[in-house]
């Protein structure tokens, strides 16, 4: 079975090609900073708080906005690894680093949370900041 093929009327100059590899690469410049404009996730989808047992451990955050009250949507999470403070850092593209393991980044905050509890051996407790007379942060047996 042959097709038959319709000749386009309009032709095909170096002008017309030009405009459309213009075109393509302002496309291919553009998508990243389009991309990134955009919400790293769809709205609420980590904005619920969370309070689980994970591998022995009582995991519990929230989101905090201004003046400590649970916001949705804002503010910065506040999570507790059996009872003592997870700080958390947000990076630019949205993920989460935790001051257990600041070389890797998850999706979300619970997600970071339960990677710290994966570091941290039976017997470490994550230590508070606010210890005084102590430069070191982070774990201690």
């Amino acid at each position: 079975m042959s097709v038959s093929r319709v000749p386009s009327r309009v032709p095909v100059t170096r002008r017309g090609v030009m405009h459309g590899l213009l075109a393509s690469a302002a496309a291919a410049v553009l998508a990243p900073v389009v991309a990134a404009s955009w919400p790293p996730r769809l709205p609420g989808s980590e904005d619920v708080s969370f309070d689980e047992m994970y591998h022995g451990r009582h995991i519990l955050g929230a989101r905090t906005g201004a003046g400590g009250r649970a916001a949705v949507g804002g503010g910065e999470w506040h999570v507790t690894v059996d009872g003592r403070p997870l700080h958390l850092m947000r990076r630019a593209d949205g993920s989460y680093l935790s001051m257990v393991d600041h070389y890797q980044s998850y999706p979300t905050a619970l997600a970071a949370a339960r990677a710290a509890v994966d570091e941290l051996s039976p017997s470490e407790q994550l230590r508070g900041v606010e210890a005084e007379g102590s430069d070191h942060r982070g774990v201690h047996a």
